[in-house]
């Protein structure tokens, strides 16, 4: 009795010893309160940089540009006749004879003759000149063929500053002014006593900078004007007034840069080839509008007609 006795008391022992040594080990085992902290300020500093990561990647890129493809130039060579008369040839003949005699300057004789046969009543005999021109009612020549407009040979094109009418819609002048910056358009006057053009530019500060151009044949930009009174036509005065510019008696002028020229031009054609117009021959007028688009402006064709049988 006493043996079995002791063995079970050195079971128990064991068990005993061994149920606290596994108590000790899921202690070491237990996250402690500091570890919690630790932990969660951790996660909380990986968040925080990934954040500012993305953050500074997201920033990065905005600074990155792309400039935009430069779109082909669309080169216009519309036709004119210069100096010449309008007619169907080009060829010069000279004057016939009665037309002669319609520009020379009548002698005394000539004079006398014209009252004495005015106060008589009779008719005066038609008397030619010594001359060797053909005696026909008008020259041979035919004139020229070509449409009015500049100077030299061409297709028969509408020139774009007949063609074109560009439109904006502003409520105040910082708007506008800001419309005119985006596009890079300058504001000038010509005419008065002063020579050359001045022209206003960087429109939106309150204060526009302004030059002179002395030499207007090297001037080479596309240019509008005033064809009709628009309440704009005031914003355009007060921004040349802004700029120091005096204006009595004289013209305000629009310039046209060649880049929104040429992107002017690209819209124009893509919206008459759409109405089935594919070539600039046959368009007559082409109204442009400036819409506000995104954080900028873009022109829009809101009227277009056409040429008859073009």
């Amino acid at each position: 009795m006493t043996s079995a006795t002791s063995t079970d008391d050195s079971n128990a022992t064991d068990q005993e010893l061994l149920a606290e040594s596994r108590a000790a080990e899921r202690e070491k085992l237990r996250i402690s309160r500091f570890d919690i902290v630790t932990s969660f300020f951790m996660a909380l500093i990986l968040f925080i940089g990934t954040f500012v990561l993305m953050l500074f990647i997201i920033w990065l890129t905005s600074r990155w540009s792309f400039p935009p493809q430069p779109i082909a130039p669309l080169i216009e060579d519309p036709a004119g006749r210069g100096e010449n008369p309008e007619g169907f040839e080009r060829d010069f003949e000279p004057p016939g004879a009665e037309e002669v005699e319609e520009l020379m300057e009548p002698t005394l004789q000539d004079t006398i003759e014209a009252v004495t046969d005015a106060v008589s009543t009779v008719a005066a005999a038609l008397v030619t000149s010594d001359t060797q021109a053909v005696a026909t009612t008008q020259g041979t020549g035919a004139g020229d063929s070509r449409p009015p407009g500049p100077m030299g040979e061409g297709a028969d094109i509408i020139p774009r500053f007949e063609r074109w009418q560009l439109n904006f819609t502003a409520r105040d002048l910082r708007t506008y002014s800001t419309q005119l910056d985006f596009y890079k358009i300058e504001l000038g006057a010509i005419g008065g006593s002063i020579q050359g053009v001045d022209v206003a530019k960087n429109l939106a500060g309150g204060r526009p900078n302004k030059y002179r151009i002395v030499d207007t044949t090297a001037e080479k930009r596309l240019y509008f004007m005033w064809s009709t009174p628009s309440p704009l036509m005031q914003f355009d005065q007060q921004l040349l007034q802004q700029a120091s510019i005096p204006l009595p008696n004289r013209k305000m002028l629009k310039f046209i840069p060649k880049d929104l020229e040429n992107q002017l031009a690209q819209i124009e054609l893509e919206y008459s080839t759409s109405k089935g117009y594919p070539s600039v021959t046959q368009i007559a007028k082409t109204i442009f509008e400036s819409k506000s688009d995104g954080g900028g402006y873009k022109f829009e064709v809101t009227s277009q007609r056409y040429r008859k049988g073009k």
